[in-house]
C-alpha cells in the first residue's frame, strides 16, 4: 500500500493506511456482531463511507435498516443525528432556522440535525417532496444555503437513508434527482433461519447495539477517504466501466440510463472497495460487484419492457444482462 496520495498537485502524506484498513476490518466485524448474516451489506455500507458517498437502504419494515445505520454511527466517534421523516416534517426541521432574539434585536441561527457527520434519514420517502428536496444541496455540495447564506457541513459527512417500498401506504416516491445523489442502494433481505435464531438469542437479555464501542474517529475516516483517491484504476477498467454505462443509455429497455454522477460513483466506490479489501489497485470484480448497488436505483425502465418482462426488479435484471454481454478486461 502506498504511503502518499496526490491532491491538487501536492503530495499529501497518509498516516499508516495499513492500520486504517485493519481498523476497518475490526469495524466490520463489530457491526456484523449486531447485523447477523449481512456481511456484504455491512461492507458496502463502509464502502459508501470511505468513498465519500451516501447510502440508501431499501426494504420492508423490521428487517434491520435503522439498526444498521445506528450500528455504523455508534462504531464511529463522530457526531450523529437521526431525523424521522414524516408527512408533516418541514425543510426547516432538517436544515435549521433563524430565530429572532428579543434581547439583541438580531436573528440567531439554530442549526438543524443535518449538521452532523452521520445523518440518519429514517423512512425518507414518508416525507413530502418539498422536505425531501432539503437534502439535495447538502448531499451534492456538503453545504446548505439558508436566507442567502451558505453554511458548510462537517467533514466527513454522510447521509444514511432508509426507505420503505413505494407501494406501502403513506410513501412518496423519491425523485430521480434525489436517487442520483445516493452512491449505493442496498437491500437487507430476510435473515436465514440460523441468523434469525442468533438474533433472538442475542437480544434475550439485552440489545447488543448498546455495547458497541467507537473503533474509528474523524481523523481515521478522513485519512482513509484520501487514501481511497490514490487507489489505481487501470485504463482498461475505465473503458470497461464506460462500456457498461453506455449500454445503460443505449438499451431499448431503459428510458433513463446512468448519469455522469453515477459513473463517478461507480469509479469512487470501486476505489473504496479495493481499499477496504486491503488493495491499492482496482480489479474488474470490484466494478462488477458494484454495478447493481450503484446503478439499479438510477435507471428508469421502459414501461413497454416492464409489461413484457413482468419482473419485480427490472433494473437489476437489465444490469445483469448488460454485465453478461460486456467483455471483461484481462
Amino acid at each position: 500500500m502506498r504511503d502518499w496520495i496526490v491532491k491538487d498537485k501536492e503530495t499529501v502524506p497518509v498516516v499508516d493506511v495499513e492500520e486504517g484498513v485493519r481498523k476497518l476490518d475490526r469495524l466490520q466485524q463489530s457491526i456484523c456482531a449486531v447485523i447477523k448474516g449481512k456481511a456484504e451489506t455491512v461492507k458496502l455500507a463502509l464502502v459508501a463511507l470511505i468513498g465519500k458517498g451516501h447510502l440508501l437502504i431499501e426494504d420492508v419494515p423490521g428487517i434491520g435498516k435503522t439498526t444498521l445505520a445506528n450500528a455504523l454511527a455508534r462504531s464511529l466517534d463522530l457526531s450523529f443525528q437521526r431525523i424521522q421523516f414524516t408527512s408533516d416534517l418541514l425543510p426547516s426541521d432538517v436544515i435549521g432556522v433563524s430565530v429572532f432574539n428579543q434581547q439583541t434585536g438580531d436573528f440567531d441561527w439554530k442549526p438543524g440535525p443535518i449538521f452532523a457527520n452521520i445523518v440518519l434519514a429514517d423512512e425518507i420517502n414518508r416525507a413530502t417532496p418539498k422536505t425531501q428536496s432539503s437534502l439535495l444541496e447538502a448531499m451534492a455540495e456538503e453545504q446548505v444555503t439558508v436566507e442567502g447564506n451558505s453554511r458548510l457541513l462537517p467533514e466527513p459527512f454522510m447521509v444514511v437513508a432508509t426507505q420503505n417500498p413505494t407501494e406501502h401506504h403513506g410513501t412518496y416516491p423519491l425523485p430521480e434527482s434525489q436517487l442520483d445523489r445516493f452512491m449505493l442502494r442496498l437491500h437487507m433481505g430476510y435473515p436465514s433461519n440460523e441468523d434469525e435464531r442468533a438474533i433472538l438469542r442475542d437480544r434475550e437479555n439485552s440489545d447488543p447495539l448498546d455495547y458497541l464501542e467507537p473503533l474509528m474517529d474523524e481523523r481515521d475516516i478522513l485519512e482513509l477517504q484520501r487514501a481511497a483517491k490514490s487507489v489505481r484504476v487501470d485504463e482498461s477498467l475505465v473503458s470497461y466501466l464506460l462500456a457498461i454505462v453506455e449500454q445503460t443509455r443505449s438499451s431499448p429497455a431503459v428510458e433513463l440510463g446512468a448519469s455522469p454522477r453515477g459513473s463517478l460513483s461507480l469509479f469512487n466506490s470501486a476505489q473504496a472497495l479495493a481499499l477496504v479489501e486491503g488493495r491499492d489497485y482496482c480489479i474488474a470484480d470490484d466494478i462488477k460487484r458494484l454495478v447493481i448497488p450503484c446503478f439499479a436505483h438510477r435507471l428508469i425502465v421502459s414501461s413497454q419492457y416492464t409489461k413484457i418482462s413482468n419482473r419485480t426488479n427490472e433494473s437489476e435484471q437489465i444490469l445483469k444482462e448488460i454485465l453478461s454481454k460486456t467483455p471483461v478486461p484481462v
